[in-house]
């Protein structure tokens, strides 16, 4: 094979040379070193560096986040593709749960008679856990919008929340709304943000303990 045309194939050289170029070229931001493998790990998953601007961590968020997880605390995520993405090995170590309510039996039904989105119902079933402290959001502003609700209410004191949301409708207005309230957050301000996100944000939080 021609040397223009190689491509590296070990996945252990790929991530390595991949955050060689992303240390490089985030080079010129001062970062705690706390929050630097949150700003790095999420743009190595979205491989767009606009990431580095748009995401704001609550200066209480990564230490409130740890003591939980050292606690052995329950998770709630609003897509099964979070529940896929996080690390297993890292869950289980602190023997944390991370779980969702999105595809529930009970849930889908009530949504049904109800008309009201099962990200709703989720948050408000798990709201009922005294054992979940984080709340991993990242594909519906409604169940961020509901979290901030439940925070205003009294009914939920959540130790973070990861309030990534991606889309046009409320994305951006929902997480401006979370950082109103006096619960430490991770946010990616305006459209961008997902499940990947999300995924590579609480990642980055686990595999520092």
């Amino acid at each position: 094979m021609e040397k223009s045309h190689y491509i590296e194939l070990n996945p252990n050289e790929i991530e390595s040379k991949s955050f060689e170029i992303i240390t490089s070229e985030l080079g010129h931001l001062q970062m705690d070193a706390s929050l630097e493998p949150i700003f790095k790990r999420v743009v190595h998953t979205t491989a767009d560096f606009d990431y580095a601007r748009i995401t704001e961590i609550h200066p209480r968020a990564v230490e409130a986040a740890k003591n939980a997880l050292k606690n052995g605390c329950r998770i709630y995520a609003d897509t099964r593709m979070i529940l896929a993405g996080v690390s297993k090995p890292a869950l289980k170590k602190l023997g944390c749960e991370l779980y969702t309510y999105v595809d529930d039996e009970e849930v889908a039904a009530q949504s049904k008679a109800q008309g009201i989105t099962r990200s709703i119902l989720g948050i408000n079933k798990a709201s009922g856990d005294s054992q979940t402290a984080i709340y991993v959001i990242g594909n519906a502003p409604t169940a961020l919008v509901r979290i901030y609700e439940l925070i205003q209410e009294g009914k939920i004191a959540p130790a973070l929340i990861i309030g990534v949301p991606v889309g046009f409708v409320g994305a951006a207005e929902s997480k401006e709304l979370i950082k109103q309230s006096p619960v430490p957050y991770i946010v990616t301000n305006g459209r961008k943000g997902g499940s990947t996100v999300a995924v590579a944000i609480l990642n980055a939080i686990l595999y520092q303990l």
